[in-house]
């Protein structure tokens, strides 16, 4: 791996409180996340992203935090934090955790200080107002859910500003203090041998909110200073932000103007996912191409996150109308499977009928493109959704490992886990979980293992240049390749349904004995190019050439 580990990183993200549960409380916990560690490092995975740790009312799936330099008590002890970041480094495996520090609980200290008294040392560290903001109804993020984004305080005797929700009031990052506080956080977590932060709300960090102005000023030094701070407490840092902004806004967030990569690492790339998932839902990779085209220029060091399932919804808000609906209507027609009105609250297994052909396919392109690439926990294994539950909550089952009671999660009584465990029905625990496939050399799990394999083996995808190959090629077929100082991969993949050929002979005098590296069956050697041939939903990763040959 390169000096840059995380451009060619596997990144798994999941919830500590639904992945396994080692005491038998109902809720998943560190030592039990350590146990599962062996499982992780045979799938392939370099980079453990969780959710967030801290204390918390859990109001909000652990996203108003209470305190900010421990660990739920329900996950564990710092003691136990220390030894999964330990365990995990034996087995190759870096740790990033979620910093959530656009906001706070209302029940944080610092809060409850501050709406005591205008005297209060922490009165400050949030954003107030003492007259009614006449931009109250604007800026929401949970629509449906959310209906105002000041609240007023009857001890304070004032108005608060809450980007999200009115129990997560927003930290002023105009005052110096919680500038300071944000990075004495990141140190401390640095120290004990984090990784790393994926950024949460990043756009909301660096506004300096004005009531009544809903285009508050941005002050993007912020993310300078971050950077700078986590580069000299450990050199090998990242940061990885969620930014889902205008296109022409990305690069401001990688770096300045004089073109410098000195703010964020990596950013997920809300804009492909999208066009992902209209691809997808046409069956025509046009969307693909144009994000290829398209990718603003990164500076040395950037890096795309790329993903199709997260913890969150499927965010379609950067599609028309046209094309939202176009989405919606194929993999979310029920409105009990949409969100917000942007978004579907859908697992991707399900979202494509259970076809393992679609769910190759469909990885196999995210894994391709460039960048590096995000695995949601479960996704390996194809579970499902539970729609019963409230909003995100129905992708934010437990994991499904075994045939035992409550999937292998928890020795808990049912009614005592944190969520329900899918039970019924085809993505229900007795036919989809970790042990009915670890046994299955077929299976999807097998699958993503070898896949995983394959790209770590091809360091050009996440570190190397990635462009269209503009050749003639049949409807639904998308052509591209990744060029590297290690060599050259081709990519074919079929987002039809036809089995087509594809003539891309103007790349052999490129060509070191092109091979098939990963594909959805054996089609023989490839000869001169000439005749590539793809089945429907079909794939294939050629290795072109390697550096030496190239």
């Amino acid at each position: 791996m390169g000096d840059r580990w995380y451009s060619e990183a596997v990144v798994y993200c999941l919830d500590i409180d639904t992945y396994a549960d080692s005491d038998g409380d109902g809720v998943g916990d560190i030592r039990g996340l350590i146990g599962r560690l062996d499982y992780l490092a045979r799938l392939g995975v370099t980079c453990l992203w969780l959710h967030p740790i801290h204390p918390s009312p859990n109001r909000d799936d652990g996203y108003d935090a209470t305190d900010f330099y421990n660990v739920d008590p329900r996950f564990g002890t710092l003691g136990d934090f220390a030894e999964l970041l330990h365990q995990a480094q034996n087995r190759g495996i870096r740790v990033i955790i979620d910093l959530v520090v656009n906001h706070t609980s209302d029940e944080h200290p610092w809060f409850q200080s501050a709406r005591s008294s205008p005297d209060s040392p922490y009165r400050d560290w949030y954003v107030w107002s003492d007259t009614e903001p006449d931009d109250r109804h604007q800026g929401m993020v949970f629509p449906g859910e959310q209906n105002e984004t000041w609240s007023y305080d009857r001890t304070a005797k004032a108005w608060f500003y809450h980007r999200f929700y009115k129990f997560q009031p927003d930290l002023n990052f105009a005052n110096p203090q919680v500038r300071d506080e944000i990075k004495k956080i990141m140190s401390f977590w640095l120290q004990l041998g984090v990784s790393g932060f994926r950024m949460d709300a990043v756009p909301f960090i660096i506004e300096l909110t004005e009531p009544g102005n809903p285009n508050s000023p941005k002050d993007f030094e912020f993310l300078t200073e971050m950077r700078q701070h986590i580069q000299w407490r450990r050199g090998d840092a990242v940061l990885l932000a969620e930014a889902n902004v205008e296109p022409d806004q990305l690069p401001t967030f990688f770096g300045d103007a004089s073109g410098s990569g000195n703010r964020i690492h990596m950013l997920f790339d809300f804009m492909l996912n999208g066009r992902l998932m209209l691809s997808l839902a046409r069956q025509d990779p046009e969307q693909l191409i144009d994000a290829l085209h398209d990718t603003p220029k990164l500076p040395v060091g950037g890096q795309w996150a790329t993903f199709l399932r997260n913890h969150d919804e499927i965010d379609l808000s950067r599609l028309t109308t046209e094309q939202r609906n176009q989405v919606y209507a194929e993999f979310g027609p029920d409105e009990n499977m949409r969100i917000y009105d942007r978004g579907i609250r859908r697992r991707l297994a399900p979202m494509l009928g259970n076809d393992r052909r679609r769910i190759e396919l469909a990885y196999a392109l995210q894994f391709s493109m460039r960048g590096t690439p995000v695995l949601r926990y479960g996704e390996e294994i194809g579970m499902g959704e539970d729609l019963s539950l409230r909003g995100r909550d129905a992708i934010r089952t437990p994991m499904q490992w075994s045939y035992q009671p409550n999937a292998g999660f928890s020795t808990a009584d049912p009614e005592k886990l944190v969520r329900p465990v899918i039970d019924k029905g085809e993505f229900g625990y007795q036919t989809v979980n970790v042990t009915a496939q670890r046994s299955d050399p077929k299976s999807l799990l097998a699958w993503f293992e070898r896949m995983i394999r394959t790209l770590r083996e091809a360091p050009e995808i996440g570190s190397g240049s990635t462009s269209h190959i503009d050749v003639p090629v049949p409807p639904g077929v998308l052509t591209h390749r990744a060029d590297g100082p290690t060599g050259t991969m081709v990519f074919v993949h079929n987002l039809g349904t036809d089995d087509v050929e594809v003539d891309l002979s103007s790349l052999e005098p490129e060509a070191d004995l092109p091979i098939d590296v990963l594909a959805d069956r054996g089609y023989g050697e490839l000869g001169k190019l000439g005749a590539v041939k793809v089945s429907g939903y079909g794939y294939r990763w050629i290795r072109l050439c390697r550096g030496s040959a190239c």
